[in-house]
């Protein structure tokens, strides 16, 4: 699918670009792999272990979402666009919801115009639970991005060009999980606890890249593609990690929610299973004709996929496996 590709990454000096970087260094042989962010840091203590005399293929493009000159030099002659670059932390967002527009929203306005300006074949765009039914800021501005990125399918006209949304739940181990925060807080004894009753679904990084990869080969544009995935409640988590310790409830934090809903109800009439994923279909009416040869089995009018009530419960040796990739 990626060989003798151009990919552009951004965001690519994340968690998720440098795990996706060694995936399809691995996988692939693609002509170019360009990671595109703007700390030049993380691209210097990236390059230390992905460095071009070691991948030919690799190239460092110091860059902002936010700068529409930068991307359309970057995109020249790109094929496939992978967007990870977001302003992801909530409190951040709430503190600072300009800088987060500027980027999550008008960053994903300028990736949408340049690709089809320069005529990028495949855009794949990252979304996140919280951009269902959002109650925070962060939230907000993803739900936006989705849509700008599904709309910009209606400007490709008869160009190849397509857009499509990935959205999963909370990663194993990723920077501000709950997972790492009580690893360092199980040394104290005592590990704090929001609400017993709290629920989410868990991925590890890996899976999450392949899911993306795999969503980027079978795309047709307008989807929106939700992995299946088993969910757990945070006082089984707590048990997990440190069953030793004990648990003090300090109550929900602004901006979060009691559970995790990556398909809300109002999106069931557009929804599609299939055998590990759920795909939510745009709502324009000529997009339709798309998805008629793709299968997938509609859901039922009042299905919500809720880490509350998701059958496939997340068991602790399942999750220590997990915690095995960190």
């Amino acid at each position: 699918m990626l060989n003798d590709k151009v990919i552009l990454m951004t965001g690519g000096t994340g968690s998720f670009g440098k795990k996706c970087t060694e995936v399809i260094l691995k996988r692939y042989k693609p002509r170019k792999l360009i990671i595109f962010s703007r700390d030049e840091l993380k691209q210097y203590e990236m390059s230390q272990v992905f460095s071009d005399k070691e991948y030919p293929s690799i190239r460092y493009f110091i860059g902002d979402v936010r700068d529409k000159e930068r991307l359309h030099r970057a995109f020249r002659n790109v094929d496939c666009v992978i967007h990870a670059a977001a302003l992801k932390q909530v409190p951040a967002a709430e503190y600072n919801p300009f800088e987060a527009v500027k980027t999550n929203i008008l960053g994903a306005e300028n990736i949408i115009n340049v690709a089809l300006d320069r005529g990028v074949k495949k855009i794949i765009a990252l979304s996140t639970d919280k951009a269902a039914n959002p109650i925070n800021l962060y939230g907000a501005t993803k739900l936006c991005s989705d849509k700008l990125f599904i709309a910009g399918n209606s400007y490709v006209g008869r160009d190849e060009t397509a857009f499509s949304v990935v959205r999963y739940g909370n990663v194993v181990g990723s920077r501000g999980s709950v997972i790492p925060f009580f690893l360092k807080e199980k040394g104290k004894g005592v590990l704090p606890i929001t609400d017993p009753r709290m629920t989410r679904f868990w991925i590890t990084l890996e899976q999450g890249v392949n899911f993306v990869l795999s969503c980027l080969e079978r795309m047709v544009g307008g989807e929106l593609f939700v992995p299946k995935l088993p969910s757990m409640n945070i006082m089984d988590l707590a048990k997990a990690i440190a069953p030793e310790c004990k648990t003090k409830v300090i109550g929900i934090r602004p901006g979060e929610k009691l559970h995790e809903v990556m398909i809300p109800s109002d999106d069931a009439r557009r929804t599609l299973e299939f055998k590990n994923y759920y795909l939510i279909q745009p709502d324009f009416r000529f997009f339709t004709r798309r998805f008629k040869a793709k299968g997938g089995k509609p859901v039922a009018e009042d299905f919500e996929y809720n880490s509350g009530t998701n059958p496939w419960i997340l068991t602790t040796d399942k999750l220590k496996e997990m915690m095995k990739t960190l």
